[in-house]
């Protein structure tokens, strides 16, 4: 009997939340999906540019998360933008809650995935948001480390 290994691979990628925000810790937490979800995931046709994730009665939720519909669904098929459960531990929950009230701080999904096993799986950052000046820095500092590589490559 030979047991096939997956791997974690990758759907979508929020590359704007790095860009916006200070991402202070990584989350992982799996989605509640209904088949045709799925399917769509599969097919890659989601979009976290301007998702985000809330805390509310003990349970947290992704909300405006697109996930196109299947285009081979039937009558049933999913709403695009409906808010998504997470699941996590209640622990967890209760300590992003806390964060996320005293601190200030935002929830934002950076990246959705299958993992190993298959699943739907969602990193989700404790960040605090970036100001103008920030990202104008970050940009700069970006900037000074790929002039200071080309100048090394030339040097060889």
């Amino acid at each position: 009997m030979m047991i096939l290994a997956r791997e974690e691979r990758t759907v979508a990628e929020n590359r704007k939340a790095r860009h916006d925000y200070f991402i202070e810790e990584v989350f992982e937490a799996g989605l509640v999906l209904t088949g045709t979800e799925v399917k769509s995931l599969r097919l890659g046709r989601v979009n976290l540019r301007d998702s985000f994730a809330r805390v509310d009665h003990g349970q947290i939720y992704l909300f405006n998360c697109h996930i196109a519909p299947y285009d081979h669904g039937n009558r049933w098929n999913h709403e695009p933008y409906r808010d998504r459960k997470l699941l996590m531990h209640k622990r967890e929950i209760r300590q992003l809650a806390q964060e996320v009230k005293q601190q200030g701080k935002t929830l934002v999904p950076l990246r959705l995935y299958f993992d190993n096993n298959g699943r739907a799986k969602v990193s989700l950052g404790l960040a605090r948001g970036k100001k103008q000046y920030d990202k104008r820095q970050s940009a700069a500092q970006r900037e000074a480390e790929r002039q200071i590589s080309r100048s090394l490559k030339e040097r060889r």
